[in-house]
Formats: C-alpha cells, structure tokens, sequence
C-alpha cells in the first residue's frame, strides 16, 4: 500500500487533492489545532498536533510503518517567503530545512513540497539550493516548475512552486490540463451560490457568511465596479493612506473581482473589503468563507467546523488562504500515481 504523510498539514487541502485520486492518507501533522477537524472530517485521517521542527527520522519511520512505497508531502509555512509578508527575518523559513532533514534522515521514495514561488529567490535563492542539493546528494531526481494555479482548474490566478523528487527515477508534474481560454471564473464557480448582504449568513451553509461592513465601506463597495480601482472613486471615499505618496500604488485593496475570469489570489484575509480585491463582483459585501474555499478548489462540502461550532472568520481564513488548492494536489497526487505504474511496469 502506497503511505502518504502530510507535514504541516493544515486544514488538509493537499492531503484531500490525494484522497481524492485515490491515495490513503496516514496522516497530517501540524501545530495548529483548529485544522483538527477539517483534517480528520473530510480525509479519514488521523491529525497529529506537533511541531514538525521536534520530530525525529524515527517518527516519521513510526508513521510510515512497513508501507511501501512511502511519499512524504508538505507544504511549510509560506508566510515568510510571500510578497504579503515583511517577516523575511522569521524563523519559520527554517521548516524548510527541517523538511530537508527529515526527508535526508528517512528518505521516503517520493517527496514532493509545494510553497510561493518566492522560496527561489529568498536569501539569494540559498535556501531552496541547499534543499534542492540536499535532495540530490540523497539520492533523488528532483524536478520543480513554478505552477499557474489556472491551469490546473483552479479559479484563481495563483502562482505556486511545486517541487517533486523521487528516488525511483525522473518525475515531472502533468501537462496543465486547461488552456487560458478554458480558465474557470469566478461566475462558474461561486456564482450559483445563495446571494447575501454584508453581515449576512445563508441559513443552509453557515460557511458560507459575509463580515460586516461600515457605513463607509458600504459607499466605498457601491462606488467599486469590477476591475476598477479606488482612484475612480469621489475624493471623499478615498482613504487618507491612499491619498499620500507611500498608498498611491495599492490600486486592488477595496477592489470589485471580475466574474468573468479568475479570482485574484485567495490570501488569508480574503473575507475583507479592504484587503484586496475581494469584493463580490455585484453583490454589495466581500467574499464569504464558502466562496474563499471554493476559488481555493476546495468542494463545496467541505467542513471546516463542527456542527453548531462558533465561525470565527480570521481562524478560517487563515486555514483557506494557508491551504494548497486541492486541484494543485490533485495534479501532484495523478503525477505520483502514473510515476509509479511506470516505474512497476
């Protein structure tokens, strides 16, 4: 039986896109307890609440058992590598090299790691070529392709680095299955769901909620027209940041999205008005929680709390916005299943 462990785990979109093409999850390990139940609930795996960075080669062996072939994925945290980030200082883009050395001391047939493209480029590039070096040193091929999420299916114009290694021969992603005039919208995914006002909640899916917005913010999203900026705006709507020289340049925050095309990336705070281009393309609100998570491809059943459980929105958003689109994972998990027939032919 083919193993799959899923480091830094999340809410399991990565780990879903394997069920999904048939793999079993053994299970997914992170420090962040919230995901617990989305994990569990939509993979029938277990949740492990750990720091990745304290684990051992013996752990990761423990997990994978006698199973074989093993695969190792993750995702470590992007936070630090990403252009909505200042932190370039955190310590966090140590995971990466955590990842590298777990992967080194346990060598598991097939690893694959999927982060922000800016990972080449952090530090001069030093630390993806140290794990890119790690992994050949150890015995892998190792390929990597910076991925336009659209290709793949999903309805958002997310770029993402996907690295893929094997120690079982040559391994490279599948050939994107869509073509830019085949790219999903914003309509043909969000755009049969229920309508709803700012603040509003559809009773049949408390996922899928709007935040509030002010007296202010409610001009301002009425004055917003798809692909517009706030420069078309009356003066009085324009914001006093985006009036001085250093504000002049954020044209998508209090932005309307397009229904025709994809949606713009799904950060973590994807639920405000003020925080991109998230406003619903003619509904007078930002996007809800259930339309974040199916631009990150996620089924429109997927559970993110239980039943009757409290929905906090910064809890959620940071779950969805973090997630790997389930429709990346998917191509990755088809890549590593056709990798295999070919390699036991």
């Amino acid at each position: 039986m083919v193993a799959v462990v899923d480091l830094f785990c999340g809410a399991g979109g990565l780990s879903h896109g394997f069920r999904l093409e048939g793999f079993d999850v053994l299970v997914g390990i992170d420090t962040d307890e919230t995901c617990r139940y989305a994990f569990e609930t939509n993979n029938e795996a277990t949740f492990f609440r750990h720091d990745v960075a304290a684990m051992t080669a013996k752990d990761i062996r423990d997990l994978f058992g006698a199973s074989s072939p093993t695969v190792l994925v993750g995702c470590a945290p992007c936070q630090p590598f990403s252009s909505y980030s200042q932190k370039n200082e955190n310590p966090e883009w140590q995971l990466v090299e955590t990842f590298g050395r777990l992967i080194g001391e346990t060598r598991p047939d097939i690893v694959s790691m999927e982060n922000v493209p800016r990972l080449l480029r952090f530090h001069g590039g030093k630390v993806f070529e140290r794990f890119v070096a790690m992994l050949r040193k150890t015995g892998y091929r190792v390929y990597w392709h910076e991925v336009f999420a659209p290709d793949y299916g999903v309805p958002q114009k997310r770029t993402r680095l996907v690295l893929l290694a094997s120690r079982l021969g040559a391994i490279e992603l599948e050939a994107p299955s869509h073509h830019p005039t085949e790219y999903r919208t914003a309509r043909q995914a969000i755009g049969g769901l229920r309508p709803l006002t700012a603040g509003g909640i559809d009773p049949f899916d408390p996922l899928h909620r709007a935040s509030a917005l002010s007296e202010t913010n409610l001009r301002r999203i009425k004055a917003a027209t798809p692909d517009g900026t706030w420069r078309d705006w009356d003066e009085d709507l324009v914001t006093p940041c985006h009036k001085a020289h250093t504000g002049r340049g954020y044209v998508s925050v209090y932005g309307r999205m397009s229904w025709d095309e994809p949606a713009p990336t799904i950060t973590t705070q994807f639920y405000g008005f003020g925080n991109g281009r998230f406003g619903h393309p003619e509904q007078n609100r930002a996007l809800s929680l259930r339309e974040g998570s199916i631009l990150q491809s996620f089924p429109k059943t997927y559970e993110f709390v239980e039943p009757a459980a409290p929905v906090h929105f910064k809890n959620l958003g940071r779950m969805i916005g973090n997630a790997v689109p389930v429709r990346i994972a998917q191509a990755i998990a088809r890549t590593i299943r056709r990798h295999l027939d070919e390699v036991d032919a």
